[in-house]
């Protein structure tokens, strides 16, 4: 009998502890909501994986968002669509979440931030997360210049 009770409670902190938050220091990272964007939902018509918490949205009109994730969202990369949770209809970081269901496993995940993107930043963004590769500029070769010549010392 004390050996199923010895079980019975060993099981018990070991689930606790498996459903307890990753890092509490992740999970409430501050969010500057004067310098964040918000995303009209019905105008989400793409989105880009860079990695586990990050992402570039398309809305209408060819804007581009980066949408930073509060923490690291498992099968973000490997999912075939997600989902954006909001109460108001507009996506905000902070108020709305996005849903990443891979039909295994569904999660929610707090938006950290939210910015829109100019091109040149977009374009910065898909090259340091190695989702495109940079142009590579050509140095013009050196032509030769008369007296230039290497003098030998003896």
């Amino acid at each position: 009998m004390y050996k199923q009770i010895l079980t019975l409670l060993v099981s018990s902190v070991l689930l606790a502890c498996a459903a307890s938050p990753e890092s509490d220091s992740i999970a409430r990272q501050p969010i500057d909501r004067s310098t964040s964007d918000c995303i009209s939902e019905g105008t989400i018509r793409d989105y880009n994986v860079l990695d586990d918490a990050n992402l570039i949205v398309t809305a209408s009109v060819k804007r581009h968002y980066h949408v930073t994730l509060s923490r690291p969202a498992f099968g973000l990369r490997s999912t075939w669509q997600i989902g954006f949770s909001s109460t108001t209809g507009r996506i905000c970081a902070g108020f709305s979440e996005i849903i990443v269901d891979d039909s295994l496993y569904r999660d929610a995940i707090r938006i950290q931030s939210i910015r829109r993107l100019t091109p040149e930043e977009m374009n910065d963004l898909l090259i340091r997360f190695g989702k495109k590769e940079p142009e590579i500029e050509l140095d013009p070769v050196p032509e030769p210049v008369d007296g230039a010549e290497v003098e030998e010392l003896d």
